[in-house]
């Protein structure tokens, strides 16, 4: 009888860290008058949930987009990577993860699979749904901050690393910079970086994909404040702000921004803290950059890769670039 390899968990970002740095978020972005909230807040349970509904909507185009993409270059990426182990970065559900693993399979050499996420409990159920389909695979959950762990995660081996999901883009530029150039320093000869990237294409159609008709993005875009109140002892009343999509021409990127309807002051007890807003103040929740393909290349090169492949550029829609370590 074969016995399955167990799932190792590192644990590197503890449930008390992550409040921690969301008091320190929280504190810091809303103590101003350009008020903001990073992104990364909306992933509680119910925000997970509501991004998987997001990404099945009509107007959502960059998951099907990026999917379409993967499948039909698997078995190019597989070649070119020749790797033994698939590190996802922002692993979340795993949902886009089948398709590389299968082709990865099919070439002949993968043996492990390390998600890396903040969410401790989430992964742990996407690993236990993989290990039913891959029972051979070694599964090692790294439980992290990109901004901080990268240096964590195991580097034995020959690692394909896969940034997926456009998420590069919910990084200001000298964000994107300072990550590029630490994920290259934590890589090796013969690892290769999988970079999904979303394109500059008409702008209300990219606002569309952001601000749907069923109103899901916008709950989603809520769900942040219901957070806050949850782990803060905030008293934000959700419907008193209104979800708002506009498309910032000159960044070239699409900002998520909550907008007060009224003149309020709202109370985060466990801070100590109380939050004035005028009515229309606005709370900067996320911006996504839409790239061209030569500024994929450029920003790739300027942290020490050397792009091998780039795949969708003249369908115009979405990016698949795969580049290595310059060594």
């Amino acid at each position: 009888m074969n016995v399955q390899p167990e799932i190792v968990v590192d644990v590197h970002l503890t449930g008390d860290d992550l409040r921690q740095k969301l008091a320190e978020d929280v504190r810091r972005g809303l103590a101003g008058r350009t008020k903001r909230i990073p992104p990364v807040w909306f992933y509680d349970e119910t925000g997970s949930r509501l991004f998987e509904e997001i990404t099945r909507l009509p107007e959502y185009y960059p998951t099907r987009a990026e999917r379409h993409l993967l499948a039909r270059h698997r078995s190019q990426i597989a070649d070119i990577a020749g790797a033994d182990t698939l590190v996802e970065l922002g692993a979340g559900a795993c949902d886009k993860t089948r398709v590389l693993l299968d082709a990865m399979t099919a070439q002949g050499g993968l043996r492990r699979y390390v998600p890396f996420d903040v969410s401790d409990d989430f992964l742990r159920v996407a690993a236990k749904d993989l290990r039913a389909a891959y029972a051979d695979l070694d599964i090692h959950i790294v439980v992290g901050d990109f901004h901080e762990h990268l240096g964590r995660i195991p580097s034995d081996g020959r690692r394909l690393v896969a940034f997926l999901g456009g998420t590069i883009g919910n990084l200001v530029p000298d964000e994107r910079r300072r990550f590029l150039f630490d994920l290259n320093c934590t890589m090796g000869y013969g690892d290769h970086l999988l970079l999904g990237s979303d394109l500059v294409k008409d702008p209300d159609r990219i606002v569309s994909a952001y601000d749907d008709a069923a109103g899901v993005t916008a709950e989603f875009n809520r769900n942040v404040l219901r957070v806050l109140n949850r782990q803060l002892g905030a008293a934000f009343e959700p419907q008193d702000f209104e979800h708002v999509a506009r498309w910032n021409h000159q960044d070239q990127w699409i900002e998520m921004r909550l907008r007060s309807r009224c003149r309020q002051t709202v109370a985060i007890d466990d801070l100590d803290m109380a939050v004035e807003f005028d009515r229309g103040e606005e709370i900067l929740t996320e911006i996504s950059t839409k790239f061209t393909p030569d500024q994929v290349e450029r920003e790739l090169t300027d942290a020490g890769f050397v792009v091998d492949a780039m795949w969708g550029a003249d369908d115009g829609e979405f990016l698949l670039s795969i580049a290595h370590p310059y060594c």
